[in-house]
């Protein structure tokens, strides 16, 4: 099967339309995170009392407070990530989530194991949950 070409309005490029992930401390999680997603040039969305969502032009990651009132947990084998434009990029968000409070768990670098072209890094969020900034760089 190939990769689909002709992005439109009723043939989407992409498979999903958001992630949300739940948050034990709501104030440290969005600081945290309009830290290191402005690093890939993603902005706040949409904001509620207990949701807050980024993107580039639609919601497509959200940070909430769990609706049924039990504790956030991180998913083991789980992680979110997300497409920067350049290596630099990647550098940017995964020094920024260190400065933000965030734990490294996999240094910026190519990981031939994945594909030539990937470049990307792995990071644990303030709540543990995994995120990634990788991009895809053919030659």
């Amino acid at each position: 099967m190939e990769a689909q070409t002709d992005a439109t309005a009723s043939n989407p490029p992409s498979a999903l339309s958001h992630v949300s992930i739940g948050t034990n401390d709501f104030a440290r999680a969005v600081t945290f995170y309009d830290r290191v997603l402005s690093t890939l040039g993603l902005v706040r969305v949409t904001e509620e009392p207990t949701a807050v969502a980024w993107g580039r032009a639609f919601p497509e990651f959200w940070v909430h407070v769990p609706i049924d009132g039990k504790p956030a947990v991180a998913g083991n084998g789980t992680h979110v990530g997300f497409l920067a434009s350049g290596r630099a990029q990647v550098d940017a968000f995964h020094r920024e989530a260190l400065a933000a409070g965030g734990v490294d768990d996999g240094a910026p670098g190519a990981r031939p194991h994945y594909g030539e072209p990937y470049y990307g890094c792995f990071v644990r969020d303030p709540d543990g949950h995994k995120i990634e900034a990788m991009v895809w760089e053919p030659s």
